[in-house]
């Protein structure tokens, strides 16, 4: 890496990977190239802002918790940053089935920044670097139909940044605009600097751009609150970390309480009132939002027999006094704003202290992109996060992380690192952005998992850190710790088939104490856990010759014995799934040659090019039958090349 001062208004720099943007993608992105011996320079509108979290200051959640294991499982930051700054942790779902339960945690806003912005900025081989990008320079050179490859980029000043790998994760920054009421500003989240230069450069690249938005409610004064109107939410008693790396008794803090308020027929009634004054519903407002984050504004209207909304009143930190009204966000004008909060329990006297809005901003669409994200027409360039039209902290995260592994295995000339559906939620949700027509920002949900009593958040671990391992992010004492750990399972799982207990008067009356039938004769520890009523813990009193386990491998042991039956059928499941997975299609194939195609699956086909016979499949206007006539030519051309 070296600069060239050619003219005095010129620099030139080289690295080997660029990142655009220091959103929750371009951080991982920008560590996990770095990690791998990349040097990597990263650009942000603000230093100050890095890892910033412009709506709700929580990580995880419903099957986003799921997304931010793996991440970390692989090698990412995330996991290991919330439990550095979180101030109130709880587990979802608890009362359902493994299969989704899901950790959220809200975390101190600034601190969060703070945390990760020193870890950045401690990382070798990572250069931060504030200024706006405003063009993506690429070759043709050496290159075969009409495919370029990247080179680099330049600023507004007009430096230049040469690289074989460029990483756009530009969040909703790209030709920003906050709206509220009559109020329409070009700006970033948070009053910040739009990037207003760099999509017409992806336009003269034949990059296709889409416009979406999103919205976050006001933040207010929490002495205007009054809590007694409200129910306090209190964090899990037992806090359990996002990082398989984080020591479980570091996170037993004492956690801040949140709050449920709800809204009433007097909110909604002023909300309908001021509709026409709503940029959502005058027509202002231009970009698709997405549908499983509503404004209240499309609350109301869309569920008008609904007589009241939850209203999550949440600390954006432990060292300041805002607030954030969770299930509020809205783009009504500042008056419309003031008059619908305070008609809330608790709300009354309420003093806010920055408004709600809606931001609208430009975005691709994902179909350009492979599953390892690099752009199909642009070698070594790769999309992460918003920019792909996805929605989230947690699903731009792990975006940034598989697009900064494979920009760096591409240099290293190493194959691509992608997880399929079978394997990771991860998975599911790049498969779903590069083989589906979105036409709103992609939210992960559980229900999107076909296997996801396999794809747990628990067991993240076991299914994706051998991989960070070989790719190089993990290290060989946290892998080691792994197979411990996996030994301990097996070796407990084996123990408790051929330990049986009879029927002895202890066992009989603990068996009564906790409503399970009487035993005739003996019985195997693992029979017993297999009962509904009955668990591993719950058993310990009659196990008496347990081992000291951790609370890790006691829950995955109790998992495996109770859903054996259903994860052995999940596996079947799985074993068909990686047949058409592992069927793979030649890059060049022309879908018009192929006779029995109909012409919506052809040209679908040739606009996706999909890289298996199972990603085919799941391509939107490409139905069962075209998949057998696209099986039966592909085995045609086989027998033709072996005659």
């Amino acid at each position: 890496m070296g600069i060239k001062n050619r003219k005095m208004s010129e620099i030139v720099e080289k690295y080997d990977v660029i990142v655009v943007g220091a959103g929750h993608a371009g951080c991982e992105a920008a560590l996990a190239a770095a990690r791998l011996g990349m040097e990597t320079i990263v650009f942000t509108v603000s230093v100050d802002n890095i890892a910033l979290m412009p709506c709700n200051p929580n990580i995880g959640g419903s099957s986003k918790g799921h997304l931010v294991r793996e991440l970390d499982a692989l090698g990412g930051e995330m996991g290991k940053n919330i439990d550095k700054t979180f101030i109130q942790s709880k587990m979802l779902n608890a009362s359902k089935g493994p299969a989704v339960h899901s950790l959220r945690a809200q975390a101190d806003k600034q601190e969060y920044t703070r945390q990760m912005r020193m870890t950045m900025e401690n990382t070798d081989h990572l250069t931060i670097r504030q200024a706006e990008v405003a063009e993506l320079l690429t070759s043709s050179e050496g290159m075969e139909d009409g495919v370029k490859k990247t080179v680099g980029v330049k600023t507004v000043s007009g430096a230049v940044y040469q690289a074989e790998a460029v990483i756009l994760a530009t969040g909703v920054y790209l030709n920003a605009r906050c709206i509220y009421g009559e109020v329409s500003q070009y700006t970033g989240p948070n009053g910040l600097q739009a990037a207003n230069h760099l999509t017409e450069s992806l336009l003269q690249q034949g990059i296709s751009i889409r416009r979406f938005k999103t919205g976050t409610p006001a933040r207010v004064d929490r002495r205007s609150i009054d809590f007694s109107k409200m129910e306090e939410q209190f964090g899990d008693e037992r806090v359990v970390p996002f990082s398989f790396a984080t020591d479980p008794e570091t996170v037993q803090i004492e956690q801040d309480s949140c709050w449920l308020t709800y809204t009433n027929e007097k909110t909604h009634q002023i909300i309908r009132e001021n509709l026409s004054r709503s940029p959502l519903f005058s027509g202002v407002i231009e970009g698709t939002g997405p549908r499983y984050c509503p404004s209240i504004e499309d609350k109301v209207v869309k569920f008008p027999d609904k007589d009241r909304h939850q209203v999550f009143v949440e600390p954006e930190g432990r060292y300041t006094n805002e607030m954030y009204l969770g299930g509020m966000s809205s783009s009504l004008p500042e008056d419309v704003q003031y008059a619908m909060y305070r008609t809330v329990p608790g709300l009354e006297n309420v003093k806010i202290v920055r408004n709600a809005y809606a931001i609208e901003y430009d975005c691709i669409d994902p179909n350009q992109l492979y599953a390892s994200l690099e752009f199909k027409t642009i070698k070594g360039l790769f999309g992460a996060g918003q920019i792909n039209g996805s929605s989230g902290y947690e699903e731009a995260a792990v975006q940034g992380l598989m697009a900064g592994i494979n920009a760096a295995r591409k240099i290293q000339k190493k194959e691509r690192i992608v997880l399929d559906r079978s394997q990771a939620y991860i998975g599911v949700l790049i498969d779903d952005l590069v083989t589906k027509e979105n036409k709103e920002p992609y939210r992960m949900m559980t229900s999107r998992a076909e296997y996801r009593l396999l794809l747990r958040q628990d067991n993240a671990d076991q299914r994706l850190t051998p991989i960070g391992y070989e790719i190089g992010l993990i290290d060989e004492e946290r892998y080691q710790k792994l197979l411990k750990k996996q030994e301990q399972i097996e070796e407990e799982l084996k123990r408790l088939e051929h330990s049986s207990v009879g029927t002895s008067e202890k066992v009989q009356r603990f068996l009564q104490s906790h409503g399970s039938t009487l035993l005739k004769s003996g019985i195997s520890l693992a029979e017993l856990i297999r009962r509904p009523e009955l668990s591993y813990e719950i058993l310990a009193p009659i196990d008496e010759g347990r081992p000291a386990l951790s609370r890790e491998v006691e829950e995955q042991v109790n998992i495996s014995i109770k859903y054996a039956g259903y994860i052995q059928r999940q596996n079947q499941q799985v074993k068909q799934f990686k047949k058409l997975e592992n069927k793979k299609i030649e890059p060049g194939l022309d879908y018009t040659q192929i006779k029995g195609l109909r012409k919506e699956a052809m040209q679908k086909l040739g606009l996706y090019r999909p890289t298996s016979v199972g990603q085919a499949s799941r391509i939107s206007g490409v139905s069962p039958a075209d998949i057998s006539v696209l099986l039966v030519y592909m085995e045609q051309q086989k027998r033709n090349r072996s005659m």
